[in-house]
């Protein structure tokens, strides 16, 4: 489904680079509403921390009687502790259904080597080096590797497009072992093709694009007529190499560096008057980017992904900004009504 919509979107932007910002700005619109009812949420906080604090002083001696006053005091006032979260929690699955998409064989199928300011969109860090569509698999022993859903028959008298291969990650198997350097056997049962059982056996050849789950090397090999109602096929192979990408690296650091001035951002608007819990926040500010970054380094996260969350960090900064704006005018009306309605009350009694 994710590599769908990203098809579509990189049919209407013509790129899946901007097809991935186009995802990230909608998303970002669609949580708007959210981005906004959390900074409501860090406003109304500064302003009832103070209040907070003295619950706590007071029943500080009866943590369970402390945690209910806490609750009935959010009731009170409206006021959800978890609100701030909510917005990054309804990203994760957005985050995990994309790097699903971008590391799995059928994106490469679909976008081929997509890219974006030549960045291939599938490439991670250490990523294999290899080359698709050149006749040779660049292999490990490791290796798996996953057919296509479709794939095109050659019958006795007729030739079928795009017959569907059920299965696809299932379907092909490795004859013997697999050794970098020297050819790789595999075979396919006619059973995995969606056709009658007359077609089955007027079947000689097929075309079926073969994809290297590890390095998403993906070939269209030819695969002819065996004995036991098996397709084979015989592929030269080389042993993979690793580069390391500096396009990549620059992607990690990037995101880094946004994710600091969102957080940096995030902390203009909360002001808290609390020391304690403003040296949590430098200390979240400071620490968070450098642990992930930390984590991207180590986990192969893809180049697409990267500029998924690149490009909404950059989104969450300008919101912030805008949202910020937006509720500092709302209450400088809500004062001036306050003020409007002070002074009547004074003219009021005055006149009395």
């Amino acid at each position: 489904m994710t590599i769908e919509f990203l098809k579509v979107l990189a049919t209407i932007a013509g790129n899946y680079g901007v097809a991935i910002i186009l995802l990230t700005i909608i998303i970002r619109a669609l949580l708007w509403p959210l981005n906004v009812s959390q900074q409501r949420s860090m406003r109304q906080m500064q302003v009832l921390s103070p209040r907070l604090k003295a619950i706590q002083e007071r029943y500080k001696s009866d943590p369970q009687k402390m945690q209910q006053k806490m609750m009935e005091f959010y009731k009170e006032h409206k006021f959800n502790p978890m609100g701030g979260c909510l917005p990054l929690l309804v990203q994760m699955p957005v985050f995990i259904l994309l790097y699903t998409a971008l590391i799995s064989p059928q994106f490469i199928q679909v976008a081929g080597d997509a890219s974006f300011l030549g960045i291939r969109l599938d490439s991670t860090l250490r990523a294999s080096v290899s080359v698709s569509h050149d006749g040779t698999m660049s292999v490990s022993r490791t290796d798996m590797f996953s057919a296509g859903k479709t794939a095109k028959i050659y019958l006795v008298d007729e030739t079928l497009e795009n017959v569907k291969v059920n299965k696809p990650n299932k379907a092909l198997e490795i004859q013997g072992e697999l050794t970098p350097g020297e050819p790789v056997d595999f075979k396919i049962s006619l059973d995995n093709f969606d056709l009658k059982f007359s077609q089955l056996d007027k079947i000689r050849k097929a075309d079926i694009v073969v994809t290297d789950v590890s390095t998403r090397e993906v070939e269209t090999i030819s695969f002819v007529r065996a004995d036991g109602g098996l397709l084979v096929a015989s592929v030269p192979t080389t042993e993979t190499a690793r580069d390391f990408h500096w396009d990549i690296m620059m992607l990690i650091a990037l995101f880094g560096a946004t994710m600091w001035m969102s957080q940096k951002v995030m902390m203009a608007t909360n002001t808290t008057t609390d020391p304690t819990q403003a040296a949590v926040q430098k200390s979240m500010s400071t620490f968070m980017p450098i642990m992930i970054i930390g984590t991207f380094l180590i986990i192969p996260i893809p180049a697409g992904v990267l500029l998924y969350l690149v490009t909404s960090n950059i989104l969450q900064i300008a919101q912030t900004v805008i949202v910020n704006r937006q509720l500092e005018m709302e209450d400088a009306a809500k004062k001036a009504k306050a003020d409007a309605q002070d002074l009547k009350n004074a003219k009021k009694i005055e006149s009395k």
